[in-house]
């Protein structure tokens, strides 16, 4: 038995596996408000206190560099130690690492049902991506080696935001005001969402009416915005989604270069899944992934899908886990 996680700046996603020929199978899981909890030591112990479960591995990922089996979370006031975690389990070993590289970890073991193809490209072996946009913006790889994929940690999230009009370049600007350093997070997230809404409301680009007022007011700004900019109720939020959809294309473009992502590039997270439909138009996310000048036929073939399935961080987390009993 091992216990695995997905911990986000939201929720912390737990889970209880049986290994059966080196492959988890999911017996038990529970999703935690990650704000309500002091720290992981706290989640996992409200998790053993329900299942009792008798261990021999853990792995959990976390949003935030990994070192020396040490974490501080960026999106929480978390400072997360492997060996604090060990104590609670009462095992002599719990793997940490990037939450994107859990992600990119359980990338192999989804089903066709699992995706959604937003470009297809071209089917062909080679290095693959993994960028997610949810309470914060992350960024992995998956290297082939020529037989398999392997994981690669990044927190390329947090690389400067790169704008490419005058449009992009006024957002920056704005942002720059209130941020100093803008980093592709503070626009390709949920606060980050909310971030480019108030650009445009606040350069009088749209106007809010008081019925949206009282909503944002009310309710979480970030699921306002891309539910009226899904339903078109308001043209700013719709300005908004927009802006959000080419941006997210365009870096995600920049990732797959870096990576020479040709066997493909995978969106992960929880935003991409709500707002598919403005995704899928081919004037914003697509236009903007394959706008890279003389590389835009390289572009044009890699093969771009949404991950549906929430959780294929646990269960890369939980294969992780599995290798390293297997050492």
């Amino acid at each position: 038995m091992i216990v695995a996680g997905d911990i986000g700046g939201t929720h912390a996603r737990l889970g209880l596996f049986e290994v059966h020929d080196g492959t988890p199978a999911l017996v038990n899981e529970r999703v935690y408000p990650s704000p309500k909890f002091s720290g992981l030591e706290a989640v996992l112990r409200a998790f053993v206190e329900e299942f009792r479960p008798v261990t021999t591995g853990a792995a959990f990922g976390l949003a935030g560099p990994v070192h020396e089996g040490k974490v501080r979370t960026p999106n929480l006031p978390w400072e997360v130690d492997a060996r604090a975690l060990e104590a609670v389990l009462g095992i002599p070993r719990v793997v940490l690492m990037n939450d994107l590289e859990a992600l990119a970890s359980g990338i192999p073991s989804l089903a066709l049902a699992d995706v959604l193809l937003l470009n297809p490209g071209v089917e062909t072996a080679g290095n693959r991506a993994v960028v997610a946009a949810g309470t914060g913006f992350g960024v992995a790889g998956l290297m082939w080696d020529g037989k398999r994929h392997r994981p690669l940690a990044t927190e390329g999230g947090h690389a400067d935001f790169a704008p490419r009009n005058v449009l992009e370049s006024e957002l920056m600007l704005h942002l720059s005001k209130r941020f100093g350093r803008v980093s592709n997070e503070r626009i390709l997230s949920g606060a980050g969402l909310t971030n480019v809404y108030d650009f445009l409301r606040d350069t009088g680009r749209g106007e809010e009416p008081d019925w949206l007022t009282g909503r944002l007011a009310a309710d979480d700004r970030a699921r306002v915005i891309s539910q009226c900019g899904l339903d078109r109720s308001s043209p700013l939020c719709s300005q908004a989604l927009d802006l959000f959809a080419t941006i997210y294309g365009a870096v995600a473009g920049n990732v797959a270069l870096l990576f020479l992502a040709l066997g493909g590039v995978y969106l992960g997270g929880g935003i991409a899944p709500k707002v598919l439909e403005r995704l899928k138009d081919p004037k914003l996310f697509h236009a903007a992934f394959v706008d890279k000048g003389r590389l835009r036929p390289v572009m044009e073939q890699i093969p771009v899908r949404v991950v549906l399935d929430d959780r294929v961080g646990m269960r890369g987390a939980a294969q992780v886990a599995v290798q390293e009993l297997a050492r």
